[in-house]
C-alpha cells in the first residue's frame, strides 16, 4: 500500500476530469487523477460519444456510397457488417487514448487506475487489480464519475440479445430486426445507425414526439426522415417486459402490442455513477439517479468537494463536462477559468444530424417573445446539391424589433459546426448580435455557410 498527498484528487478520466486536471496541473497544482480502466479516456472515449460517433460516421459514408448515381456506374451497393464498422470505432479510440495519455504525461499528472472510494473526506482509496491499493490525500477532490445506461431489473441484460448502449458496442452481430426502447438522443442515433446498415428497426418511444426538448419542426423533421427510410417509430408506448430466446426477442408493450425480433436494446435513461465510492464516508449523498447536487461552482455539499460531467446530470454532453471540468477547477486554483455552464449548444448525431442553440419556437410563444422565422433549406443551397447531402435546413429565430438571434436549430449534414456560425453572434454584446451581420458580410461560395445568409433574407423578409 502506498500513500501520496496532492492538492487536487480527480475521480475520472473523461472530459470533465481531464480539462479539470489540466487546468489545475498549469496553474501549478499537483495533480493526481483516478480512473477505473487501465486506459484515459472516461466513457467517452470507450463506450460512449467517440464509439458511437466513429460508427455513425462509417455508416453515413456507406450510405453516401450507396446513393450516389456516379458510383453506379462502377458497383452495385454495398453493405457493410456491425462489425466492420466496429473496427473504424476501435481506431479512433485508441488514437484517442494515445493522444490523451500524452497530456498527462507533458503536465506532470499522476495516473491512478482502480475503483476509487472515500475513506474521509480528504482520502481516497484505490484499489487497484493486483490486490493492492493506493492512499491519496488531498486538499480538494473533483468527482468526474460519469454516467452508464440505467438498467431496468426486469432486464436480463445477460442474454446474448439483449442490450443497453454499452453493451451493444460489444456486440458482433448485425441484428436483421432490432428494436429500440427510448427515442431520446441515444436511442435515435443508435436508430439511424443500425438503419444505415440496412437492418429493420422498430423505435418505441415512451412520450408523444422524438426528441421532446428540441424545437418542434426540427424534432417532426427527424420523424418524418426516419420513418421515410423505414424505421418504425411507435408514440406513447409503455414498457412491461422483454422475452430473450435463442434466436429471438418478445418485447411486451402496457398497450397489449407484442413485438418479435432480432435483438433488443434498451436506451431509456441514465444513472450517475456514484455507487463505489463510499459517499458516505465523505458526507454525501446521491439522488434517486445516483447524481451528486451542486451549486453553481460546482461544490457539492462538502465545500472542498467538486462535481461535475454527467454524474452531476443536466446536460450530460462530453461538451459541457469538459467545460464543466475546467470551470471548477479554475474556483479551486483562482487563475479566472470559472464560468458557469448554462447556454450549450446541442449536437445530436442522427443521419443527418442535429444541432440547436437557443430559445425553441415554443418557448417563445409562451413567453410572448415577439420573434420572427427565417429558414434556408440545404435542398436550395448549391454546396448541398454539389454533395448531395440536400436533407435539412437552418432555422433562425430572432426578434422583430431587435433583430437579435434568440435561438438556431440546424437539421442535416454537418448541422453541428454549422451551428457555430450563429452561436458566435448570438454571443456578441453591444448590439452584435444581429440578424443583419449575415447580410452585411461575404460568405464563401459555395458553402453550407451560405444558408445564414439565405436565412436571414428569409426572415427580414418578413419584418414590416
Amino acid at each position: 500500500m502506498s500513500e501520496a498527498q496532492y492538492d487536487l484528487v480527480i475521480i475520472g478520466s473523461g472530459p470533465a476530469g481531464e480539462s479539470a486536471a489540466m487546468n489545475a496541473a498549469k496553474a501549478g497544482k499537483k495533480v493526481a487523477v483516478v480512473d477505473l480502466r487501465h486506459l484515459v479516456g472516461g466513457n467517452c472515449t470507450h463506450q460512449g460519444t467517440i464509439p458511437s460517433k466513429a460508427l455513425r460516421h462509417a455508416v453515413n459514408q456507406v450510405m453516401q456510397f450507396n446513393r450516389s448515381p456516379m458510383f453506379r456506374h462502377i458497383s452495385e451497393q454495398k453493405w457493410l457488417s456491425y462489425s466492420q464498422v466496429r473496427e473504424s470505432a476501435h481506431r479512433v479510440i485508441d488514437k484517442q487514448v494515445s493522444m490523451r495519455a500524452r497530456f498527462y504525461s507533458r503536465n506532470g499528472v499522476d495516473l491512478y487506475y482502480g475503483v476509487a472510494s472515500f475513506i474521509d473526506p480528504h482520502t481516497i482509496k484505490v484499489d487497484r487489480s493486483d490486490d493492492q491499493a493506493d492512499i491519496l490525500s488531498a486538499h480538494e477532490i473533483i468527482v468526474a464519475t460519469g454516467s452508464r445506461p440505467y438498467r431496468p431489473p426486469e432486464v436480463d441484460f445477460s442474454h446474448s440479445r439483449l442490450f443497453d448502449s454499452d453493451s451493444i458496442l460489444d456486440s458482433n452481430e448485425t441484428p436483421r430486426h432490432l428494436v429500440i426502447y427510448g427515442a431520446g438522443v441515444i436511442g435515435s442515433e443508435y436508430a439511424s445507425i443500425f438503419n444505415g446498415l440496412g437492418c429493420k428497426v422498430d423505435l418505441i418511444n415512451p412520450g408523444d414526439r422524438l426528441l421532446a426538448f428540441m424545437d418542434d419542426e426540427i424534432s417532426d423533421g427527424l420523424s418524418y426522415h426516419l420513418r421515410g427510410h423505414g424505421v418504425l417509430v411507435r408514440h406513447n408506448e409503455e414498457f412491461v417486459s422483454v422475452d430473450g430466446f435463442d434466436d429471438h426477442i418478445v418485447l411486451t408493450l402496457a398497450s397489449g402490442k407484442k413485438i418479435k425480433a432480432d435483438a433488443f436494446m434498451w436506451a431509456n435513461g441514465r444513472s450517475g455513477n456514484t455507487e463505489k465510492l463510499n459517499m458516505d464516508a465523505a458526507g454525501l449523498t446521491a439522488n434517486g439517479r445516483g447524481q451528486l447536487e451542486v451549486d453553481e461552482f460546482y461544490r457539492t455539499s462538502v465545500p472542498h468537494i467538486y462535481a461535475v460531467g454527467d454524474v452531476i446530470g443536466w446536460p450530460s454532453l462530453a461538451s459541457a463536462a469538459y467545460d464543466q471540468g475546467r470551470s471548477a477547477s479554475g474556483v479551486i486554483v483562482d487563475n479566472n477559468t470559472y464560468r458557469h455552464i448554462n447556454d450549450v449548444p446541442t449536437g445530436i448525431y442522427t443521419i443527418p444530424e442535429i444541432s440547436s442553440v437557443g430559445k425553441t419556437e415554443r418557448e417563445l410563444t409562451q413567453a410572448k417573445v415577439p420573434y420572427e422565422v427565417g429558414k434556408a433549406y440545404f435542398k436550395d443551397t448549391a454546396r448541398a446539391q454539389i454533395t448531395g447531402e440536400d436533407v435539412g435546413m437552418l432555422k433562425l429565430l430572432f426578434h422583430r424589433d431587435t433583430l437579435a438571434l434568440l435561438g438556431i436549430h440546424c437539421f442535416g449534414d454537418q448541422a453541428a459546426e454549422i451551428l457555430h456560425i450563429g452561436q458566435a453572434i448570438m454571443a456578441q454584446k453591444n448590439g452584435g448580435n444581429n440578424i443583419q451581420y449575415f447580410i452585411e458580410h461575404t460568405f464563401n461560395y459555395p458553402t453550407m455557410a451560405e444558408a445564414y445568409r439565405v436565412a436571414a433574407l428569409n426572415g427580414l423578409n418578413r419584418i414590416f
